[in-house]
């Protein structure tokens, strides 16, 4: 492609990867993280920022069963947030959602509750993102976020998310109908700056 260096002419989304940061190591999730990812998807303030209406799951066989599988996937990446201070399990990062002819993937990013605000969401969304491009090849990956969770907004923003547009009334909450921006990041503006487009002269706007 001209305007970037491809590193893989396919992606290889049977490899999974270790990616290591200041803060946060990435490496493949597995059944033995179910226990550490639990309170993830039983926490009622979680099941609110991400939209999901059938509430926190709550059936442990099917939840390790899903992680079971996730090594065997050719055409997504599901990795584990490690904090590296302590060696804890505090979330997972995901590329999904692959649209081969479009060269382009979904993201999203969860960490278990009381581990936000640290610094780790920033990082681990960085480490996946740049394997996105650097190492998958991808030219697009793009995610929405409703308007109940500016605090993963500002995160994306930091990794070099763009706000592409609104999905009105995306979401119906106990009674409250909520927006959905959708955002975007492509491989030019990727290797720009990598992920820090704030330091690289590309302020928030």
């Amino acid at each position: 492609m001209a305007d970037h260096q491809r590193n893989a002419p396919r992606p290889d989304f049977l490899d999974k990867p270790t990616l290591t940061g200041e803060r946060v190591l990435l490496r493949p999730v597995t059944v033995d993280d179910v226990p550490a990812l639990l309170p993830m998807f039983r926490d009622a303030g979680t099941s609110r920022l991400t939209g999901s209406h059938d509430g926190g799951e709550t059936d442990e066989a099917r939840i390790r069963g899903w992680y079971d599988t996730r090594r065997d996937q050719d055409d997504r990446l599901d990795l584990a947030v490690v904090e590296r201070a302590t060696g804890q399990v505090v979330g997972e990062a995901v590329l999904n959602e692959w649209v081969p002819s479009n060269e382009s993937c979904g993201f999203r990013i969860c960490l278990v509750p009381g581990t936000r605000g640290r610094g780790l969401g920033t990082e681990a969304t960085r480490l996946i993102v740049g394997h996105g491009f650097e190492r998958l090849g991808l030219h697009r990956v793009s995610l929405e976020v409703y308007a109940v969770n500016p605090r993963a907004r500002r995160v994306y923003e930091k990794a070099g998310f763009v706000a592409e547009g609104v999905l009105r009334d995306a979401l119906l909450w106990e009674g409250e109908r909520v927006d959905a921006t959708v955002m975007s990041i492509l491989a030019p503006e990727w290797f720009r700056h990598r992920g820090r487009p704030e330091s690289a002269g590309h302020p928030r706007i």
